[in-house]
């Protein structure tokens, strides 16, 4: 299986807020767009 499949959420989040903060956005902004992609509230 690939390992995009079997990696956790809790897993990959620090990696994309880490990325995203030195893209110049916030946290705050990573968090809006998450909530909107996976439908969670």
């Amino acid at each position: 299986m690939h390992r995009v499949f079997t990696t956790s959420v809790a897993a990959a989040y620090p990696n994309d807020v880490a990325k995203v903060e030195r893209k110049g956005r916030t946290r705050a902004e990573f968090d809006q767009v998450a909530r909107w992609l996976t439908g969670f509230k």
